[in-house]
């Protein structure tokens, strides 16, 4: 019963021209280089998201101002010392066609991270937790960009 319904449904869905917006198509979007190595991992999962690496005579430009992370301390044992720390990142994004701003906007993300006394596995799960709030972010702007850029096809 529950695969029929899956069925009918991918036919309906197929049926209104439905198309997922991370669907393979190159949106020819350049995304201008980001400073410090987190603005060097966001270029590369935008890019992902995009189709591809652009140059910038693209149809559309995207400008990021990615800030640093910043941690906060989330969880503490009785002794005082921090057990779960979360690393925040935040960064402001412009979409330009050609000299016309089409979109801009902020986006955050944020992930918790194990915070112990060993030096090498606290590194590791930072580094993870950045990756990981890296990709969220990635996924949150190139959404916006790909949704305004269909909503100005419309327009």
């Amino acid at each position: 019963m529950k695969k029929i319904f899956l069925i009918m449904m991918s036919l309906i869905v197929s049926a209104c021209s439905f198309k997922p917006i991370f669907s393979g198509t190159d949106t020819d979007v350049y995304v201008a280089p980001i400073s410090g190595i987190t603005g060097i991992e966001l270029r590369n999962a935008l890019n992902t998201n995009f189709g591809g690496i652009h140059e910038q005579g693209a149809k559309y430009t995207l400008t990021v101002n990615l800030k640093d992370p910043v941690t906060q301390y989330k969880a503490f044992e009785i002794t005082g010392d921090a057990t779960w720390q979360e690393v925040n990142l935040s960064a402001s994004y412009v979409l330009k066609q050609g000299d016309k701003e089409i979109a801009k906007g902020t986006e955050k993300a944020a992930e918790s991270y194990t915070f112990v006394r060993y030096l090498v596995a606290s590194n590791a799960s930072y580094n993870n937790a950045v990756m990981n709030t890296i990709q969220v972010l990635a996924e949150k702007i190139s959404t916006r960009v790909i949704a305004e850029i269909e909503k100005s096809k419309i327009d």
